[in-house]
């Protein structure tokens, strides 16, 4: 028999036993914090007592988490389903739910159709039949990139005209998010957000730090930004790049190249072991190039798996 509620703050320990039993399933090792848990329960946009469930045996034990949220204004809904190894029918079960809530979710932003989009790990073949069992197309793939230090890293020489800003202050943080919001637009899967709830997201991650947010300036115009938290420093002892964009008119001036070596530098000097960073392998920038000529490895695959209804 199988009981399923509602999850709430406090649920997160369990969470993530359960997401590390599954990871280490898959990948052989936790790829799972319990920040990294506790971000998707603070996340605004997901509301626990509409979007979420857990699942549980008789015995008060944790057998799945799903949800599914929408991460902004758009058709556009993420879903998740986590089993334990070895649990029969949850994810037959479950996998409908959060689809039906993901048509629901995009109904009450006005939307006559829902783009619902998962994450699967590409060694996870189980959970990837059940994408293509319930309708899911490979929609694009992310690459984990990753290099490592074996001692410092000199920070790059600015180019003529640049200024760097890093993000203490709201004025360099709303220039950041800005240049964020242009130069992603086009990506897969990515939602314009408002400065409020991209401000109010990133405030309540555990892993956030103003002072990796940096904001590069050409004669004083906002040009090209990077994001930078510890998502990866408590499992992987490594810096994280979480975002770098470039305007489209400040192209091809080295901008992306400058940022990536100044973060590489800025981890090396905190005595990280590397910076990682995720990239969708049909980016509209050549940026895997970028980051392979940068001396980064792939480490792990991730597909992204839609379905439109």
């Amino acid at each position: 028999m199988h009981i399923i509620r509602r999850p709430r703050a406090e649920d997160a320990a369990a969470i993530h036993e359960l997401s590390v039993a599954c990871d280490v399933a898959v990948l052989g090792v936790p790829d799972t914090t319990l920040g990294d848990v506790e971000d998707v329960l603070a996340e605004p946009t997901l509301d626990l007592g509409r979007d979420a469930w857990l699942a549980h045996d008789a015995d008060g034990g944790l057998l799945a988490w799903a949800w599914a949220c929408g991460p902004g204004d758009s058709d556009l809904v993420e879903i998740e389903v986590i089993v334990r190894p070895g649990t029969s029918g949850l994810a037959e079960r479950l996998w409908p739910v959060v689809v039906e809530r993901a048509r629901e979710i995009a109904g009450e932003r006005g939307y006559d159709t829902a783009t619902v989009d998962a994450v699967v790990y590409r060694a996870d073949e189980t959970k990837r039949a059940l994408a293509e069992q319930h309708g899911f197309e490979h929609s694009t793939s992310y690459f984990r990139m990753r290099v490592d230090f074996d001692g410092p890293v000199e920070p790059p020489a600015e180019p003529p005209g640049l200024t760097v800003h890093t993000g203490e202050s709201d004025e360099i943080r709303r220039e950041a998010h800005q240049v964020l919001e242009d130069a992603f637009a086009h990506h897969h899967g990515f939602v314009r957000s408002g400065y409020d709830l991209w401000f109010e997201r990133r405030q309540q991650q555990s892993v956030n730090d103003w002072s990796q947010l940096t904001l590069a300036r050409i004669d004083g115009r906002p040009a090209a930004a990077l994001h930078a938290n510890d998502q990866f420093v408590i499992d992987e002892s490594c810096g994280y790049v979480a975002s770098l964009a470039v305007l489209p008119e400040f192209r091809g001036r080295g901008l992306g190249r400058f940022l990536l070596r100044r973060a590489f530098a800025a981890d090396a000097a905190r005595g990280r072991k590397g910076t990682i960073l995720h990239v969708d392998s049909n980016n509209v920038t050549p940026a895997l190039g970028l980051y392979e000529s940068a001396g980064m490895r792939s480490v792990l695959i991730m597909d992204a798996w839609r379905r439109r209804i």
